[in-house]
């Protein structure tokens, strides 16, 4: 029995005397690692304190893209205390001087060689950091170097998938101030896009946002969003495509559900990566499409005769006679052709975008009514997508109740109104005259706001839409009924007034007519060419033609094309 109680003793014994040693070995062999490794949890920049939740796109099969996820990634940094009392010591770095460590990390971690000096020969310093985010060739060539005092850790920091990929709509995190860390209580917060919007919810807080569909981690909540990714990889390919071929200054594309009011994509150029998003304009930030507002031009002319069909002033085959100009409060508009076509109707005015029809249209309808419809729509408030910093649009210029005013408005100049709010109003008209809120969550159930025109008068608008696509033929799609405007709009002289030679051209359509699967609106800010009958009407074309052959969308003019 005796050699067993030995046994126990002996141990127990072995376990302190291992305990101890390991003790010793963490507090003053490796007392400055840990302390380094502890203030580089607590300072680098990028550090998630608790993981944030996964943020998802899908597809047509309701398959999860993770396009905002958590990685790990290395960083160097030093413990100039440590290395230079192991130069003084004239131990591991026999030979060796602060000098000639700063030569050898300068070509490695890409800086000067007398600013890694300067962090190097801090008295006291524990913690110096070299590399945030460290190349895979910058970790193997430290490790070559084998310098004590000079360390390689990990780090959980915000990686987004696909870079610059839905850079508007998503968003980026960075490091929280003083009073932010102190009222979320987390080093990282979400900045633009639903990082901000759901930071609370992605990082763990309780959120506004309650869903069966969005699962729950251990940390933060994960979202899942109505953004298809195969519609805004395209979306973001042809706006691409379009900077670069009519030399753009910016452009957005938005595609949306017109009976749900779900985003399907949400495009905006130019981009930034929110990987490195310091490298980028702080104004890249800003989401255009729902951040900024701009004058619509022609394409309001479909607003227009809605609101005139709708309140029974005027009807699709009601006819004025067009001389090519209108004179209000000595002012002068023109076609934008410079051409006069006679006896027309209201149809004929949206097939050959007469300006002179859309003034007569809301001279029959009267100001007070045609502010009215244009409140309707949601032209003066928030639509309440959730997304942050939306603002509304300006009819500040209908306030006065001058004609030429109210004229101009009639074809989308004088009154300025955000993408977002466009494309709903035009989704109202394609589902038969709801306005929905549009939802970009996609456990979000459909919210209709109110309607704004009849089932009747949506039919009528849509059969006009149709055969000015017939008339122009550029978005013509065969066995399909296509729904479209063009408009192109001079940008307002900030500065001394009046209207810029420069232009914005937008299309807004929607396929199939007979019941829309999806609405799109394209936006492109100063091309090098007049007309956007050369820039976003083919550009419409070309991403519809591809929603309908991605959904498989059954044709709805199958008869008459054959």
């Amino acid at each position: 029995m005796k050699w067993r109680h030995w046994l126990i003793i002996s141990i127990f014994g072995i376990s302190y005397f291992v305990l101890i040693f390991n003790l010793y070995d963490i507090q003053f062999k490796k007392g400055s690692f840990y302390a380094a490794k502890a203030r580089l949890q607590n300072q680098a920049s990028g550090v998630l304190e608790a993981k944030r939740g996964i943020i998802y796109f899908t597809d047509k099969n309701n398959s999860l893209i993770p396009v905002v996820v958590n990685k790990e990634y290395p960083v160097i940094f030093s413990v100039p205390q440590e290395i230079q009392k192991e130069i003084q010591k004239n131990t591991q770095l026999s030979g060796e001087s602060l000098e000639s460590i700063s030569e050898k990390l300068s070509p490695i971690v890409g800086k000067l060689a007398q600013d890694i000096l300067k962090q190097l020969s801090k008295k006291n310093d524990l913690y110096e950091k070299f590399v945030q985010k460290a190349s895979d060739s910058q970790v193997e060539e430290i490790k070559k170097l084998n310098i004590k005092g000079i360390y390689i850790d990990s780090f959980s920091a915000r990686y987004y998938s696909f870079g610059k990929f839905a850079a508007h709509l998503l968003g980026y995190v960075s490091v929280a101030n003083d009073k932010e860390a102190e009222k979320y209580g987390n080093a990282q917060i979400g900045r633009y896009g639903v990082e901000s919007q759901f930071n609370s919810l992605l990082a763990g807080e309780v959120g506004n946002v309650k869903s069966d569909k969005i699962i729950s981690p251990k940390d933060g909540q994960n979202l899942i969003l109505t953004i298809d990714s195969n519609i805004q990889f395209q979306s973001e390919n042809i706006l691409k495509g379009l900077l670069e071929k009519w030399g753009a200054k910016s452009g957005t594309i938005i595609v949306q559900e017109p009976f749900s009011g779900k985003i399907l994509a949400m495009a905006s150029a130019p981009d930034f990566d929110p990987n490195n998003f310091s490298d980028f304009n702080i104004g890249n930030f800003i989401n255009p499409a729902v951040e900024l507002i701009y004058e619509p031009g022609s394409v309001f002319k479909i607003i227009t005769m809605s609101a005139g069909i709708d309140s029974g002033k005027i009807t699709p085959d009601t006819t004025y006679v067009d001389n090519g100009f209108v004179t209000l409060n000595r002012k002068t508009i023109r076609n934008w052709d410079h051409k006069s076509y006679g006896k027309q109707t209201m149809t004929n005015v949206i097939e050959r975008s007469l300006n002179t029809g859309s003034v007569f249209a809301e001279s029959k309808i009267g100001h007070d009514i045609f502010k009215n419809y244009l409140n309707d729509f949601g032209f003066n408030e928030l639509t309440g997508i959730n997304l942050p910093g939306e603002i509304n649009g300006k009819l500040n210029n209908l306030k006065n109740g001058r004609d030429i005013d109210f004229a101009t408005a009639s074809f989308g100049q004088g009154v300025a109104i955000t993408p977002i709010s466009l494309i709903n109003a035009f989704s109202a008209v394609a589902n038969g005259g709801i306005l929905m809120k549009p939802i970009i969550l996609a456990d979000e159930k459909p919210e209709p706001k109110r309607r704004v025109i009849s089932e009747d008068t949506s039919k009528k608008i849509v059969e006009m839409m149709v055969s000015a696509v017939k008339k122009n033929v550029i978005a013509d799609i065969p066995n399909y009924k296509v729904a479209g405007k063009t408009g192109t709009a001079y940008i307002p002289n900030f500065q001394k007034g009046g209207y810029t030679d420069d232009v914005i051209h937008t299309y807004m359509g929607f396929a199939p007519a007979s019941h829309p699967n999806f609405v799109i609106l394209i936006k492109l800010e100063k091309p090098n060419v007049p007309l956007a009958g050369q820039t976003v009407l083919p550009a419409f074309r070309e991403l519809s033609q591809f929603i309908l052959n991605y959904y498989n969308v059954a044709p709805d003019n199958l008869a008459v094309s054959q």
